[in-house]
């Protein structure tokens, strides 16, 4: 068993901040567009975590060109407002500064694209 700890993976959505909001008001915003009628909250909460292609596909049950285009939808919505509807949880801010004084690498684990993991963590 090492001494210390030389690097910590910690996944983004779900441990460092709530991404909750804007996830599901995206998928609201793509099933809107698509004039879907979207599930109850309950539902639209079992969404957070797979792939969209997963939600919008086996759990909607949208063709692939439609799982494409809701997806393309949710994008749009996403780059531009959802992913600042993400709020840290209480105490991350602290538990990284503790962990970067201590010397740990701090490393990202998402499946979301660089460019919006990018965005968030600045």
């Amino acid at each position: 068993m090492p001494e210390s700890i030389d690097v910590v993976l910690l996944d983004l959505d779900g441990t460092l901040t709530d991404a909750a909001p804007g996830i599901i008001n995206c998928i609201v915003y793509a099933l809107d567009d698509m004039g879907i009628d979207h599930p109850d909250p309950a539902t639209m909460r079992s969404f957070l975590g797979p792939p969209l292609a997963d939600t919008f596909g086996r759990r909607l049950g949208m063709t692939p060109d439609q799982v494409d285009y809701a997806i393309e939808k949710y994008r749009e919505r996403y780059h531009d407002v959802g992913l600042y509807e993400n709020t840290v949880y209480d105490g991350i801010p602290e538990l990284l500064a503790s962990l970067d004084e201590a010397g740990v690498v701090l490393a990202i684990a998402t499946s979301k694209p660089t460019y919006s993991a990018t965005r968030i963590l600045e």
